[in-house]
Formats: structure tokens, sequence, C-alpha cells
């Protein structure tokens, strides 16, 4: 298959000038390994996927790692972890950067491993699925906000996809861009092979037949707050098992959790967090939405659209190596607002689904799967004047329409695809 440019390649050769060491991390199949095999092709590459090779480096490190001296890729390195007490010993003994390039699909973990045995030394990047941008082939690279300066340098190239619903039932994964790969095959072996390796690895999972379900029942609720009782109850899994297990898809980067935006003005926010799918095509598998066109009519798809909308934002700024996690918040609160519905008058909770801090400004973002939106729906954005030191930004409504326009003096209507 031909190789899909990486938006993100320019910070990963900028980090192997700076640093001795570079750390790509990120979930099962992104395409981390052929992203570097095709920026350092001249690299040796080395996998511990292979179990001959993972055993010569656990048993003999100082041969192992005499025999494969930098500049080396080590693949999959979160088999070894003993190994980076090696790695932090030859780095300290060279002064040459880009010696080690380093890989693994256990996100959480490997950042602790390197922030523990290499601070200093490592660039920490993480390579999410790929994004729309880099499907359609853009070279637009800067990070989502709602302003009118962005929409206006987004328009010079963005493209319209012609089928969003393909594109968000397939997912993100490199492999799935080749139309001959079978869908349901290849998630079928994503799962199995994810819960073989990485859930063992993590935490010792043995009832995996059990952590198949859980998996299934987080995927019912992608784009929804997180009820650990509710999954439990489910599963069949106490409250605290739930949590763990949680924990275990954030770490190897299955779901994000997105936290409520927390300030003491906002006195009725409710403070529990949101679960999203960073791919929606394993998403989809999960929850057996089968094709694109069962997916885009069925009971799910507000869900599914959002938890695409929200993964594209946050693909935005981990291609430019930001770390988002504490930027980016959703806000729900006991504040009611006022909504008319078929001629009627209704109260209900009021909601932000999306809002970035930058520069103490915030702003706030309505997500919504309909080509028709109003000014109406943003209602909830004026909870955050509320804030005394903050000052609430430009916000939109990421949603189906034709073109970006102005739904009010500081309401933008922005199609996903500007994203």
């Amino acid at each position: 298959m031909e190789y899909i440019k990486r938006a993100i390649e320019d910070v990963i050769e900028h980090s192997a000038q700076t640093f001795k060491c570079t750390l790509i991390t990120g979930a099962r199949q992104t395409g981390k390994s052929t992203l570097v095999k095709h920026l350092f092709a001249d690299v040796k590459r080395v996998s511990f996927d292979d179990p001959f090779v993972e055993e010569q480096a656990k048993t003999n490190p100082e041969m192992f790692m005499s025999l494969n001296e930098p500049p080396v890729f080590f693949d999959e390195i979160q088999y070894v972890p003993s190994l980076f007490r090696y790695i932090k010993q030859t780095s300290d003994n060279n002064e040459s950067k880009g010696l080690f390039y380093l890989s693994g699909s256990q996100p959480f973990k490997l950042m602790e491993l390197a922030s523990d045995s290499l601070a200093g030394r490592v660039a920490i990047i993480e390579l999410p699925p790929l994004s729309l941008r880099e499907i359609l082939k853009s070279n637009f690279s800067k990070p989502f906000l709602p302003t009118m300066e962005y929409v206006q340098e987004r328009n010079k190239d963005a493209v319209k996809p012609d089928n969003i619903w393909k594109i968000i039932h397939r997912g993100g994964y490199p492999e799935m861009q080749d139309p001959d790969m079978d869908w349901a095959m290849y998630f079928s072996s994503y799962v199995k092979t994810y819960l073989e390796r990485d859930v063992r690895e993590l935490a010792s999972v043995q009832d995996l037949d059990a952590f198949r379900r859980f998996m299934i029942a987080c995927a019912a609720r992608t784009g929804q707050m997180l009820n650990y009782s509710n999954i439990a109850d489910e599963v069949g899994k106490d409250a605290n098992t739930i949590k763990n297990w949680v924990s275990i898809l954030e770490a190897s980067g299955i779901i994000y959790i997105l936290e409520p935006y927390a300030n003491s003005a906002l006195k009725r926010a409710i403070k529990t967090p949101k679960m999203y799918f960073r791919d929606t095509g394993l998403a989809a598998y999960l929850t057996r939405w089968l094709t694109p066109e069962t997916l885009a009519s069925g009971a799910m798809s507000g869900e599914f659209f959002e938890t695409f909308v929200i993964s594209e934002i946050l693909k935005s700024y981990s291609n430019k190596g930001l770390d988002y996690r504490y930027f980016v918040s959703y806000y729900r609160g006991k504040d009611k607002k006022k909504i008319k519905k078929n001629g009627e008058v209704s109260q209900e909770e009021a909601e932000i689904d999306f809002i970035i801090e930058q520069d103490g400004i915030l702003y706030p973002i309505e997500i919504k799967q309909s080509s028709n939106v109003s000014a109406d729906m943003t209602s909830a954005f004026q909870i955050l004047d509320k804030i005394p030191e903050k000052k609430r930004g430009t916000g939109a409504v990421i949603c189906m329409c034709s073109m970006p326009g102005a739904l009010r003096d500081n309401i933008l209507q922005i199609p996903f695809w500007f994203i």
C-alpha cells in the first residue's frame, strides 16, 4: 500500500535533531513503525515483537546493546522495560543527537518509563490514527480553533469528502485505507491481538471474555458521560474493576477521557468526565454497525459524529506535538436553559460539548449532526461569562453545513471538514 504522509513528520524530525532519544507512542496499528522506517530509512530496526529478540534483550542486555549500537530503532520497547537503563547509560556517554528511536503501543506506561529513566534526553510524541486531513492529503497543519482567522486560512484548501460516513465507519488506522482490506476481519484481528498482548501486559487480566464485553459496553457509550456503575451492571463486574479496566483502555490509547471544565465560579457544574473512542471504526465494529449506511441512520449516529469531530480536533493538536489534555474540556451543569421545540418551551441542563482554552480565552463549541443549525443552539455558551478571570472567545457550531458562516457576531457555523 502507498505510504500516507503523516502530519507529525516535521515534529519527529525536529525532535531527532534536538534530543538523543525519540519515543513515539500510540495505540496499536497507528503506523508508528512505518513512520520511523520512512523517515529514518538508514537506521537499523530491532523489533521486540519477535520473542527471540525479546528474550535476548532481557537475558543479556549488555551484549544485546553492544550488537545494536546507535543509531538504532527499538520497536515495541514496552516488552523490555529493563532496557531503558542501558539506553540512558549509552545516551549519557554520547554527545550525539538522534541515537535511539523508540516506539510502543502502551502510551502511558512508556511515558512513565521514559520520564523516570530518560528525563531530559527523550522527546515523547503521540501518534494518533490518521486524521481527515491526512486521508484527504491536505498539507494544512494549524491546530483547530473556532476563529475567523482560522476559518479564512483553512478555506484555502479545505476539501469536502465524498462520503463522511464511509470514513467514520472505516476509521483512521492506516491499513484500513486500503479499500481491499476486509473491515470485519481487520478489527476482529485487532481486538484479539489487543486483548492477548496489551491487556494482559498492562494488568494481567485473565477474564478476557469479560473484558471484551466491557469494551463493547464502552463503545456503546462513546460520547456519553462515564458511569462506572452502569457499565459494571452490564458486564457483571464491580465498579472498582470497571474503573481499573477503563484506565487500561485509556493507557493503551483506545479511549480518551474528556474532563469537565473546573472553575469555582461554576458552582452548579457536573464533575463527571465523558468517554470517547479514539477510533470510530473500532467503536463501530464493537457495536456491530456493519455498514456506513446503517451507522449514518442508526440510533448512535449523533454520538459517532461527535466522537469523530472531537477526535479530529485532538489530532490537530497532537500532530503539532502539543499536549492537548490540559486545555480542552466540556461543560455540563444544573443551570437550566430554555429551549423551544414544536412551539413549546421547556428547560434542560446546560451543556457545552467542547471547550478549548488558549491564552486565557475560552472557545466554546457545539457539535451537531445536522446541516441546518442556529444560534439558539449555543445559548449555554453564556455560562462561561460568569468566570471573572477568563474571557469568552468566538464560539462555533461544528456541523454538516455546506460552507462556513456567521450565526451571530461571535458565533460561527463551521463544516466538519474545516477541522
